[in-house]
């Protein structure tokens, strides 16, 4: 379903909001605004490239939508907090202007309604759907209610309150996942090299006052393979 319109219109989004969007004209845009001209420049870009790219040159409302639609979101961006949630945001509102032209171009609405049926209709969708949905914040709460005895003894220790904040929390998640994901495609030798490197990193530091700390790191850490990997066996046999 992935037609050449929408992967042409795609790329040429890609490289204009990423390969070829100088600096200057990100500060310029984040500096001034809706009076930015480093905006102006980058939006001309980018719809010269999707013009180019499509391939349909008597389509003249293409390179229109796409000009107002990306400029309106990145001035609404530009007055926003500059963070991951405005980021992925943003990115969505572009690749959903680029799918919608792609469905009115190549009228594909009724391929996309049909596979959005087939898709959730199917069991085996929600079945994994609610695998990663557990191994995210259920799975991560149950882990540190499991461990909080130990968490509670290192609480008024000074080394327990070094690191990153919220670092753990999203390292357990991306671990967890992982872990799910290798389960479910039976790569069990890629689940050996994670705990081997994690492992590694987590004893690289010898110091006796971080002791307590990193063992309380492995028993998570074992705890959260464990866990994710018995969900991912679990999951299995429900997909068979």
């Amino acid at each position: 379903m992935l037609t050449g319109l929408l992967l042409r219109l795609i790329t040429a989004h890609l490289l204009t909001d990423f390969v070829f969007q100088p600096t200057a004209w990100v500060i310029d845009r984040k500096e001034n605004k809706i009076r930015s001209i480093g905006l102006l420049w980058h939006v001309c870009l980018t719809t010269l490239f999707a013009y180019a790219f499509s391939g349909l040159y008597n389509c003249w409302w293409i390179p229109l939508v796409i000009f107002i639609s990306h400029y309106l979101i990145d001035i609404i961006k530009s007055y926003l907090p500059d963070n991951i949630y405005t980021f992925l945001a943003d990115q969505a509102m572009h690749l959903l202007v680029i799918t919608i032209i792609w469905l009115i171009v190549d009228h594909q609405w009724a391929a996309i309604i049909t596979a959005l049926r087939e898709i959730t209709s199917n069991n085996n969708f929600w079945i994994l759907t609610l695998g990663y949905i557990l191994v995210t914040w259920p799975l991560g709460i149950l882990i540190g209610m499991a461990t909080s005895k130990w968490r509670n003894e290192l609480a008024t220790t000074e080394s327990a309150r070094e690191g990153l904040a919220d670092a753990g929390k999203w390292i357990g998640i991306c671990e967890r996942a992982l872990i799910l994901t290798f389960v479910l495609t039976n790569q069990y030798t890629a689940i050996g090299f994670l705990m081997t490197a994690k492992s590694i990193l987590r004893f690289g530091d010898k110091d006796k006052k971080t002791e307590k700390k990193t063992e309380y790191i492995l028993v998570g850490t074992l705890f959260s393979f464990a866990a994710s990997a018995l969900l991912g066996v679990i999951l299995s046999y429900a997909i068979k």
